[in-house]
């Protein structure tokens, strides 16, 4: 849970600093270093999801914001009372 947690801050920081430099100066540098640092984290968000019986998968998949989905899903109380 821990991994996922990490892994989810790092892919949504990772992608504003992405969106911020492609909306502002778009250095290359900035490009090379964030991008396959948000590929990572993406693949260990999906990864880190799996290993979670209880988690729901298919939030992981939704590139930027699953990892939090995925986190919000766990933390939210299951109640099987409709009312």
């Amino acid at each position: 849970m821990r991994l996922l947690r990490i892994a989810a801050a790092v892919e949504v920081v990772s992608l504003a600093v992405l969106l911020g430099n492609l909306f502002t100066v778009h250095a290359k540098a900035v490009t090379t270093f964030a991008g396959p640092l948000h590929g990572c984290a993406y693949v260990v968000v999906i990864v880190a999801t799996w290993l979670i019986p209880s988690a729901p998968r298919w939030p992981a998949f939704i590139p930027g914001v699953g990892g939090l989905l995925v986190l919000r899903a766990r933390t939210l109380p299951v109640t099987d009372d409709p009312q």
